[in-house]
């Protein structure tokens, strides 16, 4: 469930921050949820190349293999940077441990790129933010009550909700530097669990009526 909500709300910010011609995607990470935001942007962006750095390569390999199976050029990267580098789409999805040293730096990305953080952006240099030019979050509220924020506060042009509704500015230009960086919100594991029941108890009923 946290996979694909994850990836769906992340989708949800691409759709808007992202330009809808990106071709080459940056996987920083290669668990879990570099699959299911492979499978979801495959499915929204005309992706022709992956690129993925991850720090065990049995991961890396397996998710260059995924790629792959849905006819992408995949590119394993020895470097966080050269997979970053001229990449229209970032996927960042580092573990997390008190042991993590911050490593990614805004300042290499190209004009144009959109990235998605669904981690905490704890592995990237807060110096660094600052050559965002747009910055979603996924709620105002949740990040207002937090005793650390994610990125500095000055830097957030709004939230998810505000980005769907009118809100808050998606996407302005073509050379605009965006970002959605994800704390996660319970809501979402819920919706997304009760659709799943739903879908299970239509398919119960559909194998015992014969549908």
């Amino acid at each position: 469930v946290t996979a694909v909500r994850t990836a769906g709300l992340n989708t949800v910010a691409a759709k808007r921050l992202a330009r809808p011609d990106a071709s080459v995607a940056a996987f920083i990470g290669c668990g879990v949820q570099a699959h299911s935001h492979l499978q979801a942007l495959a499915a929204l962006f005309p992706l022709t190349e992956i690129r993925a750095f991850g720090r065990g390569t049995m991961s890396r390999d397996t998710f260059c293999r995924s790629a792959e199976k849905l006819r992408l050029t995949a590119v394993a990267s020895e470097t966080a940077r050269e997979a970053m580098h001229d990449a229209d789409l970032i996927v960042t999805s580092v573990t997390l441990s008190p042991q993590l040293v911050p490593f990614l730096d805004a300042r290499w990305l190209k004009p144009g790129v959109f990235v998605t953080m669904t981690d905490l952006a704890a592995p990237w240099l807060q110096e660094s933010m600052a050559a965002f030019d747009r910055i979603i979050v996924d709620d105002l509220e949740q990040e207002a009550s937090m005793d650390k924020p994610l990125v500095d506060p000055a830097l957030v042009h709004g939230d998810l909700t505000g980005l769907v509704t009118g809100d808050a500015a998606g996407r302005c230009t073509a050379d605009e530097r965006t970002a959605f960086v994800f704390r996660g919100l319970a809501l979402g594991d819920l919706a997304v669990a009760g659709l799943a029941y739903q879908r299970a108890c239509e398919c119960s009923q559909g194998a015992l009526t014969g549908d």
